[in-house]
């Protein structure tokens, strides 16, 4: 008897669901809280947490439904076969327009083009309400409806310029790959992956932002004083205009060995009026560079794609799979559609355990900072951008656990406190 992959498929989609959702109802509550964590009081106006209260419960609100919605149709996709139904009508389009329905790069570019159609029409609602509803209301949507649908546009463009090499690449590989095929899969999206990262901030991003560089002046010595006491070989500093787009604010770092550059969301300038408080948030930025944790996410991530071209190579020529989903042919696409389907459990275990990782680097780089001296300004950074960015104040211990890649504030004051009691 075969193993009925779709029904699993769905039923443990429905399961998580349940289980994910049961974690939200938990942070809804901790939402409702009506007052501060006792560790915030007098650190946290009230002002600020009433709004943030708002805000959290506005956006937990908004998840329900766009989680709700998501499921039913994700199962209904699966479970009434529109997927197979979908790859033909893809196919009878091919005919339609006079192309040869037999080339599967052909047939799988028809198929992800109406699938991209598809997505864009049943996401927009959503998009725009949390854009322009929810965001707005809460003082941090900047857009314009002209630069949102700009935005969607030069997105699409890009996926029509860039998707369709990537594709046929793919399909290729594996029909010619062999028994080495995890092998170059995977050295394939490695080169794809380098090649991605060095074009997108020179070629994409400025599509989207603009870039200028940091004027000269005291925040900018500052910086490169604090690169250059790492070594930390910063080529160019930049600053970015998030304000165009939302007032929520950032800072990150990119490039290759010797060619490091450094992005300031002018947000964060506006929002940090300290210098100190700036220089303490690229401080902890540069000690997940020091301790080599951009180093290990990178190779976690490449450990993470071999292993799961290895699986899809044990299954790609697994017939009760694609019948299980109603497909009578076993196109590549598809197989590696229904492949990650299939791994979702394991993919659920393995990114709770990086997000314990990646909390464990959280604190690892505030407490680099503060042995650099910024122990005070960091603090006051890190509050700073929860009042401005209107985040959540109460968490729910388990659903910060499960999500949160980056650890609740409460917790971080609280581990650069206890660094300083080691030391006094």
């Amino acid at each position: 008897m075969a193993f009925p992959y779709m029904e699993a498929v769905v039923g443990f989609m429905i399961l998580m669901y349940i289980f994910e959702s049961y974690l939200d109802l938990r942070q809804h509550s901790a939402l409702k809280l009506p007052a501060l964590p006792k560790t915030l009081e007098g650190v946290i106006s009230q002002e600020k947490f009433e709004k943030s209260r708002a805000y959290s419960i506005d956006k937990s609100n908004f998840h329900f439904v766009h989680e709700f919605v998501t499921i039913v149709m994700d199962s209904a996709i699966l479970f009434f076969g529109l997927l197979p139904w979908f790859w033909k009508r893809s196919g009878d389009f091919l005919l339609l327009i006079g192309l040869d329905v037999e080339n599967e790069i052909l047939h799988t570019l028809s198929f992800l083009a109406g699938f991209m159609i598809w997505s864009q029409i049943t996401d927009l609602p959503f998009s725009l309400y949390s854009t322009f509803v929810i965001e707005a209301r809460h003082g941090f949507n900047k857009q314009t409806i002209w630069l949102f649908f700009r935005d969607m546009i030069k997105g699409i463009a890009l996926s029509v310029v860039i998707g369709p090499p990537i594709v046929a690449a793919i399909i290729v590989i594996v029909q010619k790959g062999g028994p080495y095929l995890a092998i170059y899969l995977w050295g394939f999206m490695l080169v794809l992956s380098l090649v991605m990262m060095t074009i997108y901030p020179v070629l994409i991003a400025p599509l989207f932002n603009k870039f200028t560089p940091l004027p000269e002046g005291e925040l900018r010595m500052k910086i490169e004083n604090l690169a250059s006491s790492l070594q930390f070989p910063l080529k160019k500093l930049f600053v970015v205009d998030g304000s165009t787009r939302s007032s929520h604010s950032n800072a990150y770092m990119y490039g290759f060995f010797k060619n490091k550059r450094i992005v300031l969301y002018d947000t964060l300038i506006q929002q940090c009026k300290n210098e100190e408080e700036i220089v303490a948030v690229i401080a902890h930025e540069l000690g997940h560079w020091k301790l080599n944790h951009t180093m290990f996410t990178f190779i976690a991530v490449q450990i993470l794609s071999f292993s799961q071209f290895g699986g899809y190579t044990l299954v790609r020529n697994s017939k009760e799979l694609f019948e299980s989903f109603g497909f009578d042919t076993q196109p590549v696409l598809i197989g590696l559609i229904l492949f990650q389907h299939t791994v979702i459990p394991l993919q659920r275990i393995v990114s709770f355990l990086l997000n314990l990782v990646s909390r464990a680097f959280e604190f690892q780089a505030d407490g680099f900072a503060k042995k650099l001296g910024y122990s005070k300004p960091l603090r006051a950074a890190l509050v700073k951008l929860q009042e401005e960015n209107l985040s959540a104040m109460n968490t729910d211990p388990w659903y910060s656990a499960y999500h949160y890649s980056h650890p609740p504030l409460v917790e971080r004051l609280a581990a650069i406190d206890e660094l300083e009691k080691k030391e006094d």
